[in-house]
């Protein structure tokens, strides 16, 4: 299928079907707390992909200072429609927003489709001594049984 678009509006309803995605569906955020991912998704350069309908049926967004780095992040895309071309519509409208343009690193963690973001030049690190990371792993668990 072909006839995707990407912009970067979301109606309060697509938030609430791309927090769904997210806390239920992804494998990185499952249990994410809504509050957090409003403060995300307010705080994030957001990417909807529509079906030629005009229905969601992706999502993510790029932390980012608009200047020099971006971090991309929580991309999803439904399941009926993966291997349609959709993920390639979604990242190649990320590439090319203008607001992106011209910026030294970008970064990405994925555990399954480096063959996706290898065709718009990612690449695992060369020297992954230089960076380091800090994970909190349990930390959405460790917020719902306090009640936060």
């Amino acid at each position: 299928m072909s006839g995707w678009t990407v912009s970067n509006t979301l109606s309060t309803g697509e938030i609430d079907t791309a927090y769904r995605w997210i806390s239920t569906e992804s494998y990185w955020a499952n249990g994410l707390p809504r509050a957090f991912f409003e403060r995300s998704v307010a705080n994030s350069l957001c990417f909807a992909l529509r079906d030629a309908a005009g229905d969601l049926r992706g999502f993510a967004r790029v932390v980012t200072d608009r200047a020099t780095f971006a971090y991309l992040c929580d991309v999803f895309v439904c399941a009926s429609i993966r291997g349609q071309g959709a993920g390639k519509a979604l990242v190649s409208a990320i590439m090319e927003h203008p607001e992106l343009q011209n910026l030294r690193r970008w970064m990405l963690g994925t555990r399954d489709a480096h063959g996706l973001y290898a065709r718009y030049g990612f690449s695992p690190l060369e020297d992954p001594e230089r960076l380091m990371a800090r994970l909190d792993p349990d930390i959405y668990a460790r917020l719902s049984s306090q009640g936060s």
